[in-house]
């Protein structure tokens, strides 16, 4: 098939690099003039890291990145709130710490046609009619069999999934944040959190190697309220280094350098929930199926399981709307609970509930060691928790490009 892709994310190029795999011709739009990542360090689960195996990715990962073993939150009195070992869970599982650069250029040197991807190019509109997409400099591109909406959580395609958009909201409570070089960081194999009630929150996330730097990496954190971020200015670093220092002296040292704005990067969470993630020949993937607050970490995990049951479902059917269907029901549970989790748990760490940050600091750490809570906590901290394997293809049967379009179908082509 002919296949558009909006935006070159996680969740773009992933879908690139396996689509292209399977024969399709595939036609990559990113609105930035140059590629590059945007965002944080992030904490890649064995679900994510999955994905990047099945991809032959997993080995160039795990030397880039960090690998975390424990996750661990404190109250500034030393309290335990958070405490889970990913082996307890099972031998040998772990999470990785990873900078957005370093997956962003190791997707890039995967996908054979990145010299090709169409920068610079906004994309605005998409008609179900033509199948054509429209820039907003005038352009038209297509017609395609297949749109790949993975332009993120500010998506300009996502609203051309008509009668499918539930909700799409801005939370209250972002982050600034920022890489740190610290090559001799006393903890890392944990990401390090501390907790002061539901209005502040820290963290230390070690993220391993930085492409085009030398040394050891860790990405810090900093909860604000939104209007707050989008206000941050010099004052506002002078502001955090004092609080951070009140809640959390030993990393003082690591922020001395701190003194403009422009030395950190903001972020603001939308809460994205889709009726279904697909309409006429349009699919939305990614964080533009379904943004939420990066409480539980699953964002790029999330975009990497999209991308390979999107390409799993277009292999396993012979027509798109079979197939675009097998996609929802592949991804449909996952994605819910989690969705549902981020909103149930943002409160409990970003908001004016001072209450909230109470009862969850004296539950939850008795909570995390009690048998069978345990359990359900790695679950959900590993992102397996509703998670179902790839789609299997019947007994015998061989994956095809195969895909009946209108009535007419393109030749089958082995993958």
């Amino acid at each position: 098939m002919k296949i558009a892709i909006v935006g070159y994310g996680t969740a773009g190029q992933a879908s690139a690099i396996l689509l292209a795999a399977q024969g399709h011709e595939v036609t990559v739009f990113e609105k930035s003039p140059s590629l590059g990542p945007v965002g944080a360090g992030f904490l890649l689960q064995p679900t994510g890291l999955a994905v990047l195996a099945r991809m032959g990715l997993g080995d160039q990962a795990l030397a880039l990145g960090q690998r975390i073993d424990q996750l661990q939150g404190h109250t500034p009195r030393g309290r335990a709130v958070m405490d889970m070992r990913y082996a307890d869970r099972r031998v040998g599982c772990f999470g990785l710490g990873m900078t957005r650069g370093a997956l962003f250029e190791l997707l890039r040197g995967a996908h054979a046609d990145a010299a090709q991807v169409r920068t610079g190019v906004r994309i605005r509109a998409y008609d179900e009619h033509s199948h054509q997409l429209f820039d907003d400099a005038g352009g038209v591109h297509g017609p395609f069999d297949l749109v790949v909406a993975a332009d993120g959580a500010h998506s300009t395609v996502r609203p051309q999934c008509t009668g499918n958009v539930r909700r799409e909201s801005l939370y209250r409570w972002g982050a600034v944040w920022c890489l740190l070089r610290i090559d001799d960081w006393a903890s890392p194999h944990t990401l390090l959190q501390r907790y002061a009630g539901t209005r502040a929150m820290i963290g230390m996330l070690p993220v391993g190697t930085r492409p085009g730097h030398e040394g050891r990496w860790v990405t810090f954190y900093w909860s604000l309220p939104g209007d707050r971020v989008d206000t941050f200015d010099d004052a506002g670093v002078a502001s955090m280094k004092a609080a951070v220092h009140g809640i959390w002296p030993e990393i003082s040292p690591h922020l001395a350098h701190l003194h403009r704005a422009e030395q950190l990067n903001r972020a603001r969470y939308r809460d994205v929930v889709l009726k279904a993630p697909h309409h006429a020949r349009l699919v939305v993937i990614g964080d533009a199926a379904h943004a939420m607050s990066p409480q539980l970490g699953q964002g790029v995990n999330m975009a990497l399981l999209d991308a390979a049951a999107l390409a799993d479902s277009l292999a396993a059917h012979d027509s798109l709307d079979a197939a675009l269907a097998a996609y929802r029901k592949q991804r449909h549970a996952h994605v819910r609970i989690y969705q549902r989790m981020s909103r149930w748990l943002t409160p409990l760490f970003q908001s004016g509930y001072t209450p909230l940050g109470w009862c969850r600091d004296a539950v939850f750490g008795p909570l995390g060691r009690a048998p069978g809570a345990r359990g359900a906590m790695l679950s959900i901290l590993t992102g397996e928790t509703g998670h179902r394997p790839t789609i299997p293809l019947a007994e015998g049967a061989e994956p095809t490009v195969g895909i009946t379009l209108e009535g007419q179908s393109t030749k089958g082509v082995s993958v």
